[in-house]
C-alpha cells in the first residue's frame, strides 16, 4: 500500500468501512513499493558491498561470508520479485496480495540482517569501524521511515529488528569506557527515529486526506459541471425548438390573421355601410395588434437564445429611410400625422437588419402615442460619430417611468385615458430595442417632457460610402387612392383563404388577377403562352412541394425578359419573421412583407411597386 494511501485510509473511522476498501489499499501498497523497489534494491546493496568492504579483513570470513551471502540471497530474491511484478503487472488481486506478504517477509529479512550485522560486527575493528557500521545501520533505518512510516507497526518492527541488537550491543562491550552512554544515546536516536516516523506518517496522512478529499471534491465538481453543461445543451436544444415551435406555430397563424384582413378589406369595398366599415377597421386593428404581438414574441425569444447575430456592414441611411418612409407612411397618413426624415445622405456602420429592427419599434411607438403633430427621425454627425434620432410630438413620458421603460413587460401608466391602439402590446417592444442597441454596443438615451413629446437617441459609428447596389434609392410611396384599373398582377399563393383573398381585393381595387396555388400551376399556364405580360408579381414565399416564391419569380423573369434591363416588379410575402431572407431580396429584386400584411400596406407597396417601374 503506497504511504499516502494507507494514511489517508487510516484516518477512516473503522466501524464502518467499504468493502473491499483495505484491499484495495494493499494492492495500491504494494504497487507503490514495487516503484521504489529499483532505489532502495540499489542503497541495500551499496549497504551490504561497504560492509563486506570494512569487516572481511577484521571478522573471521566464515562469519562475514555467511553474512553476505544471506544479504545477497534474500537482495536477489527482492529484485527477482520486482521483476515478477514488472513482467506481470496486471495480474489479479489474489497474486498481487500474495506477493505483498512475500515483499514484507524479505524486508523484515533484510531487517534482521542488518540487525545482526549490528551485533556480529561490532568492535571487530577501531572505533571509525563502529562509527561507520552504526552510520551504515542509522541510515538504513532513516530510509525506512519514508517507506513504512504510513505503516505504524510494520515501521515499529522494522527499526526494531535494525537497531534494537546495536543498542544492546553497545550496552554489554565493556571494552569501551562510554558504552552506557553510548547505548544511551542510541536508544534516543530510536525514540527519535520512531517519534519521527510517527510525526511523518500523520503529516502524510493529513496531506493526503487533504488530497483525497481534493480528488472528491474536484470529481464532485466534474460531475456537477458535467450536468450543468448537459443541462446546459438541454436547455439551449430545447430553447431553440421552443423557437422554431413558435415560429411554425406563428406562420401557421398568421396565414388566417392575414386572410382576415383581406377579407374584411374586400368586405368594405362592397359595403358602404359607415359601421360595417368601422367593424372592417376594428377588424384591421386586432389584425396588426396581434401581428405586433407575433414579432415582439419572437424577437424577444431570438435574443434570449442566442439566435441573434451582430453584423456590422456601410449602411446608407436612405436606403433604410425609404424602408421606414414605405412601411410607415401610410399608418401615419391615416392618423394625419407628418412623418419626415432628415440626413438620408449619411453613411452609418451597422447590422442593417438590427437597427431596421429598432428604428421600426421607435417609430412605431411613436407613431402611436402622437395624436398631433409629427414624427421625426434625424441622423447627423455628433463628435464623429453619428446621433440617429426618432423625435415624436406625442403625450410623452412622465419622470417617474423613464427608468422603467426598457424593462420587460412594463407599460408606462399615463395620466391621460389611452386609446384601444395605444393599450396595444405585451410591452416588449423597447425592451426589444434595448436589448438588440446591447448586441450592437450602441448607446440608447431618452428624453421626455408630459405633453410635449420623447426623443430617443442612438450612437452609431461612421461608415464609409458605397456604390448604389441593386436595390437603390427607395422613392416616396404612391398615394393610397392610387387605382389598380388595367393593371394584371399574377398571385401564386398556396392558402385557399390568403388566395381567395388576395384575389377578392385585388380586383375591388381594379386590378385584373391570375392566381395559382403552386409553381407547377403557374409553369403549365407559362407553356401555354399567355400574351400579356404581368405588371407585378404578388408570391407567397413557402410554396408546396419545397419550392418557393424565388423560383416563381426566375420563371416569370425568363419567360418575360424586359428589354429595357430591369426586372419584373414583385413582392414576396411571408408568414415566419425569423429573417434571412433580406440577402435573397438584394440579389433577386424583390420587397418582402410579413404576414399579416394590413391592405393599406399592401396596397403601397403594390403603388411603390409599380411606381418603380
Amino acid at each position: 500500500m503506497p504511504p499516502r494511501a494507507e494514511a489517508a485510509a487510516s484516518l477512516e473511522p473503522p466501524a464502518a468501512p467499504l468493502p473491499g476498501r483495505r484491499q484495495g489499499h494493499d494492492i495500491e501498497h504494494l504497487r507503490s513499493l514495487m516503484q521504489q523497489t529499483p532505489v532502495s534494491l540499489t542503497g541495500n546493496l551499496i549497504g551490504i558491498l561497504l560492509v563486506l568492504l570494512i569487516y572481511h579483513a577484521l571478522s573471521p570470513p566464515r562469519l562475514v561470508g555467511a553474512w553476505g551471502a544471506a544479504s545477497l540471497l534474500g537482495w536477489a530474491l527482492r529484485l527477482l520479485h520486482y521483476l515478477r511484478y514488472r513482467r506481470r503487472p496486471d495480474v489479479d488481486v489474489d497474486t498481487l496480495l500474495q506477493w505483498r506478504r512475500s515483499w514484507r517477509a524479505l524486508v523484515f529479512w533484510h531487517a534482521l540482517l542488518w540487525g545482526l550485522a549490528a551485533w556480529l560486527f561490532w568492535g571487530a575493528g577501531t572505533p571509525f569501524h563502529d562509527v561507520a557500521l552504526i552510520f551504515i545501520v542509522y541510515s538504513y533505518c532513516i530510509v525506512s521511515v519514508h517507506m513504512l512510516s504510513s505503516q505504524p507497526r510494520d515501521f515499529a518492527a522494522f527499526i526494531g529488528l535494525v537497531l534494537l541488537p546495536l543498542i544492546a550491543r553497545v550496552a554489554s562491550d565493556d571494552s569501551h569506557p562510554w558504552h552506557w552512554q553510548l547505548a544511551a544515546m542510541l536508544a534516543v536516536i530510536f525514540g527519535l527515529t520512531a517519534m519521527m516516523g510517527r510525526s511523518y506518517g500523520s503529516a502524510l496522512a493529513q496531506s493526503i486526506a487533504l488530497r483525497a478529499r481534493t480528488e472528491e471534491l474536484a470529481a464532485r465538481l466534474r460531475q456537477e459541471m458535467a450536468a450543468t453543461e448537459s443541462a446546459r445543451r438541454a436547455a439551449e436544444a430545447a430553447n431553440r425548438a421552443k423557437t422554431q415551435f413558435f415560429a411554425a406555430a406563428s406562420h401557421d397563424l398568421r396565414q388566417p390573421l392575414h386572410a382576415m384582413g383581406l377579407f374584411a378589406e374586400a368586405l368594405r369595398q362592397r359595403v358602404r355601410d359607415p359601421e360595417v366599415a368601422a367593424l372592417v377597421n376594428s377588424i384591421n386593428e386586432s389584425v396588426d395588434a396581434l401581428e405586433g404581438l407575433f414579432g415582439e414574441l419572437l424577437d424577444i425569444t431570438r435574443i434570449e437564445t442566442g439566435g441573434v447575430e451582430v453584423q456590422p456592414l456601410p449602411l446608407r441611411m436612405r436606403e433604410l429611410f425609404g424602408r421606414l418612409r414605405l412601411h410607415f407612411e401610410p399608418v401615419a397618413f391615416e392618423k394625419g400625422l407628418m412623418l419626415t426624415f432628415r440626413g438620408e445622405a449619411h453613411v452609418a456602420h451597422a447590422d442593417p437588419v438590427l437597427l431596421e429592427r429598432i428604428l421600426r419599434n421607435l417609430v412605431s411607438n411613436a407613431i402611436r402615442y402622437t395624436d398631433e403633430g409629427g414624427v421625426l427621425v434625424s441622423c447627423r454627425p455628433w463628435q464623429g460619430r453619428l446621433r440617429l434620432q426618432v423625435w415624436d410630438s406625442g403625450i410623452g413620458i412622465a419622470p417617474a417611468s423613464l427608468a422603467r421603460i426598457f424593462d420587460e413587460f412594463y407599460q408606462v401608466n399615463s395620466t391621460r385615458v389611452l386609446q384601444p391602439h395605444q393599450r396595444k402590446g405585451l410591452g416588449l417592444g423597447l425592451a426589444i430595442v434595448k436589448r438588440l442597441a446591447d448586441l450592437m454596443s450602441t448607446p440608447l438615451d431618452v428624453r421626455s417632457r408630459v405633453g410635449h413629446g420623447t426623443v430617443f437617441t442612438l450612437v452609431l459609428p461612421l461608415g464609409r460610402a458605397v456604390r448604389d447596389g441593386v436595390t437603390g434609392a427607395l422613392r416616396s410611396a404612391a398615394p393610397l387612392g392610387l387605382t389598380l384599373q388595367g393593371r394584371f398582377i399574377v398571385v401564386v399563393e398556396d392558402e385557399p383563404a390568403v388566395r381567395a383573398g388576395l384575389v377578392v381585393v385585388l380586383q375591388a381595387w381594379g386590378a385584373q388577377v391570375q392566381a395559382f396555388d403552386s409553381v407547377a400551376m403557374l409553369e403549365a399556364w407559362l407553356a401555354g403562352s399567355p400574351p400579356v405580360r404581368p405588371d407585378l408579381a404578388l408570391v407567397d414565399y413557402r410554396l408546396p412541394e419545397e419550392r418557393n416564391g424565388i423560383e416563381v419569380l426566375q420563371r416569370l423573369r425568363a419567360h418575360w425578359p424586359n428589354p429595357g434591363g430591369r426586372r419584373l416588379p414583385a413582392i414576396i410575402v411571408t408568414g415566419s419573421s425569423l429573417g434571412g431572407h433580406e440577402d435573397e431580396a438584394l440579389t433577386h429584386d424583390f420587397h418582402l412583407l410579413i404576414k399579416p400584411v394590413l391592405p393599406n400596406k399592401l396596397r403601397a407597396m403594390i403603388a411603390f411597386k409599380l411606381a418603380q417601374r
